[in-house]
């Protein structure tokens, strides 16, 4: 028997929804985080559509220590303060663990948590039931149930998924990436009475589909944020030749990234290429390398999407010259697609 759930006294925190953009860490040639490169990268990200910013599974946080993870889930909370939505992942292998990382994402502000269940174990749903509600019984705001068993661990039941709903109600919320994505949606709206409050999570490649099943918002990486701003814009909008013109070019990115490492790995390179950071470098032990081929077609699609999402809007296409901050990439900036 779940025992009775009596929530924290809530807080006023950003709307939770619309384009949510995970990312990257960055890091210097010597392996440590470099906060100024973050805090640069969230400028870019909010001046080109974001809603706001999560820090994730390909923020590389499983490879941060402790104390580096407090450290970034502080200055993402600072950063974002003001300008949209912070949304911190304090998943782990156990409960004690994750009502750590969740209590300090509250204290620092965060206007929601989410947590992915334990990756090395495959507990019952009543194990993962009181691992979940452990979570939201720490924090006054939202909890994001992650199934990110789309390139980790196993995936969560829909029957889990009404429990909790049924417990928190609309303080739960979903990012599932279990395939097949889109018909677990609707299994999941359907087994809640429709009102979950459904993120679509994998850059952007159901977020049509997503969106006509109920979707309140994407949770994709950072590094094209720009052309999912302007598909979220285009649904909303019921403008669905634009968004099909955006999807296509962009489901041929998603379509080279087949693992965690490998989404890290385009991620980081398309936002040096654009200007953003100054390091595609990843902390190691790593599954995928990027090697000159790959990197080369990333960027021949990167300039197909670029066309579809602005060669209809001429006024908002972004200047060829070279980055200011960081070099040789083109440089994104304005809300396009509103």
């Amino acid at each position: 028997m779940q025992p009775e759930f009596t929530p924290p006294t809530p807080r006023p925190v950003a709307p939770v929804a619309g384009v949510l953009a995970v990312f990257q860490t960055p890091f210097t040639e010597d392996g440590s985080v470099d906060p100024a490169q973050l805090e640069a990268q969230f400028d870019w990200l909010f001046a080109n559509g974001a809603d706001g910013v999560v820090f994730a599974m390909v923020s590389e946080v499983l490879r941060l220590s402790s104390e580096e993870r407090d450290e970034m889930v502080t200055l993402t909370c600072k950063l974002a303060r003001g300008r949209g939505a912070s949304v911190v992942s304090v998943g782990a292998e156990s409960t004690t663990v994750a009502v750590r990382h969740a209590a300090h994402a509250a204290e620092m502000g965060a206007d929601a948590v989410m947590a992915t269940p334990p990756g090395l174990v495959r507990a019952t749903d009543d194990e993962l039931m009181r691992y979940f509600m452990a979570i939201a019984g720490t924090v006054s705001v939202p909890l994001i149930v992650q199934d990110a068993s789309g390139y980790v661990g196993t995936p969560l039941s829909i029957d889990l998924q009404r429990r909790l709903h049924q417990e928190l109600g609309d303080r739960v919320m979903y990012k599932p990436e279990a395939p097949p994505v889109a018909p677990r949606m609707t299994e999941l709206m359907a087994a809640t009475g429709g009102r979950a409050k459904v993120f679509e999570g994998t850059g952007g490649l159901y977020l049509i589909d997503g969106f006509r099943r109920g979707a309140v918002g994407t949770m994709p990486a950072g590094d094209l944020v720009w052309a999912l701003a302007a598909l979220w814009r285009a649904l909303r909008a019921g403008d669905d030749a634009r968004a099909y013109r955006i999807a296509g070019p962009l489901a041929l990115i998603v379509s080279l990234q087949h693992s965690l490492d490998s989404y890290v790995a385009v991620e980081k390179h398309l936002l040096v290429k654009q200007g953003v950071l100054r390091s595609a470098a990843m902390r190691g032990p790593v599954s995928h390398v990027l090697d000159d081929e790959t990197a080369a077609e990333v960027e021949r699609r990167m300039a197909l999407l670029r066309e579809a999402v602005f060669g209809d809007h001429p006024s908002d296409r972004p200047s060829d010259r070279p980055s200011d901050r960081h070099g040789d990439g083109d440089q994104y900036t304005g809300r396009h697609g509103d």
